[in-house]
């Protein structure tokens, strides 16, 4: 395949923006507001009292299966245990796909998985928390899942030297993609009252389903399948995982590769934990205007989205003047510049500020961590292999992190000193990246780009 070619590279951008509505309204706006909604008032009719007679900041607790816990903690166990399967699944679904040449198939198996688990999120229902719950998790593996295989393109699609600057108009398209969506929901929402906004917002959890499938027709129509022309034999999926395998021998004789994946593993475990608990944390802590709360939330969801694409692009054009590391090094240290004043943050006002400084570099660290990975590969067919690696380190470091978060609330009972312990991530990260080797060293049979 010619790499280079406009048209497959749109293509390929443009799932960015139909995916996207998913980390937007499920994960981060829309579901974890009207997730705490429905728990609060299905809490307070157990309890015989009004919504409005429960404290602030009280901890809502919920029965799953049996068990008695905070409905912030149990959000957050629930990711956990997504992103621990797919850590699990990818690997070796990623060495079947790179045997038989079907990345393209794989994705579009997650990316249809996923959609309809959020259409399902539309019946969520507090007195039957198991099943709600079930689509929550199905979602996140199927958003997840798919982006192994679909990040795997990067470096079919493109030479190394265009890595960032595609890598973050993907994450720019998918800012904006998401925020599309978000502002049609959001006026749904608000062009009702009481009840009736609770329907609006199951109704959006159905549009971002028919949104992320209907767009994702634009990448099928362009993107290859089996772009090595290889051949599906008997026995695929044991010689699937033998192909993992070799890739795996291949993996562990990279020196700059190993080491940047380590750093990679502590300052993303952050970011992805701040982006997946930041609305509960909002919603918990900051001090809203009577009815103002949802509202709120959804204008700095908007403003995080608007910075998020500029930063992706600063970041992007930062980093072809200082180089990768460098320039991850500068965003992971506001990183933790950002996390310390979590701690303090009360006020509309001062959530919006820091709103602000986390959309400049949310975006702009997402798009060069993928880029950075990419232009650190070897030359290979073997992808979507070596992309389960990166994703594996990925996922298992959100298992850590979205636990973790919710582990020091269960054992503090505040949520601020788990956003203050998210900080640990970001210094351990930044460490790391001191210690990555500028070039990789030269291994038989294996050849490395050079450039940082």
């Amino acid at each position: 395949m010619e790499k280079g070619n406009k048209r497959i590279i749109r293509g390929w951008v443009f799932y960015d923006w139909a995916n996207s509505v998913y980390n937007l309204v499920i994960s981060s706006a829309v579901f974890p507001i009207f997730y705490d909604l429905v728990t609060k008032k299905y809490y307070a009719q157990k309890l015989g009292v009004e919504v409005s007679e429960i404290p602030e900041g009280s901890q809502i607790m919920v029965d799953f299966f049996s068990w008695e816990l905070s409905s912030s903690v149990l959000f957050s166990y629930v990711l956990s245990a997504s992103f621990l399967l797919v850590s699990f699944l990818s690997p070796f679904l990623s060495g079947i796909a790179d045997y038989t040449g079907s990345k393209k198939r794989f994705m579009q198996f997650f990316c249809y998985f996923g959609a309809l688990s959020c259409m399902s999120l539309y019946w969520f229902d507090p007195g039957r928390l198991e099943l709600g719950m079930l689509s929550v998790f199905f979602a996140s593996i199927g958003f997840w899942n798919s982006l192994v295989f679909y990040n795997a393109f990067l470096p079919e699609i493109a030479e190394p030297k265009d890595h960032d600057r595609i890598s973050a108009r993907g994450f720019s398209m998918g800012y904006f993609g998401s925020m599309t969506l978000l502002v049609i929901c959001l006026a749904m929402i608000m062009s009702v009252e009481g009840a009736k906004k609770l329907e609006m917002m199951q109704l959006s959890f159905v549009l971002v389903g028919l949104w992320w499938i209907g767009f994702s027709q634009i990448t099928y129509r362009v993107l290859p399948n089996n772009v090595y022309n290889k051949k599906k034999e008997k026995g695929y999926i044991w010689k699937g995982f033998r192909e993992l395998k070799q890739v795996f021998r291949e993996f562990r004789k990279t020196k700059r590769l190993k080491s940047y994946l380590r750093a990679f593993f502590f300052f993303n475990t952050g970011v992805q934990t701040v982006m997946l608990m930041a609305t509960i944390f909002a919603n918990k802590e900051i001090e809203w205007p009577e009815g103002g709360g949802a509202t709120g939330l959804i204008v700095a969801i908007l403003l995080i989205q608007i910075l998020g694409a500029l930063g992706a692009f600063i970041t992007s054009r930062l980093s072809s003047k200082l180089g990768n590391i460098r320039t991850l090094v500068i965003t992971v240290c506001i990183w933790v510049v950002l996390c310390g004043a979590a701690y303090v943050v009360r006020t509309p006002v001062q959530f919006y500020a820091l709103a602000s400084g986390v959309g400049l570099v949310m975006g702009g660290v997402q798009a060069l961590a993928r880029s950075t990975y990419s232009k650190f590969l070897p030359e290979t067919k073997d992808h979507a292999s070596f992309f389960s690696f990166y994703d594996v380190t990925e996922k298992v470091g959100i298992v850590l992190g979205t636990f973790f978060f919710g582990f020091i609330e269960s054992i503090t009972h505040s949520i601020r000193y788990s956003v203050i312990s998210v900080a640990s991530f970001f210094v351990i990260g930044l460490i790391l990246l001191f210690l990555v080797p500028k070039k990789e060293k030269e291994i038989p049979e294996m050849n490395f780009p050079d450039s940082n």
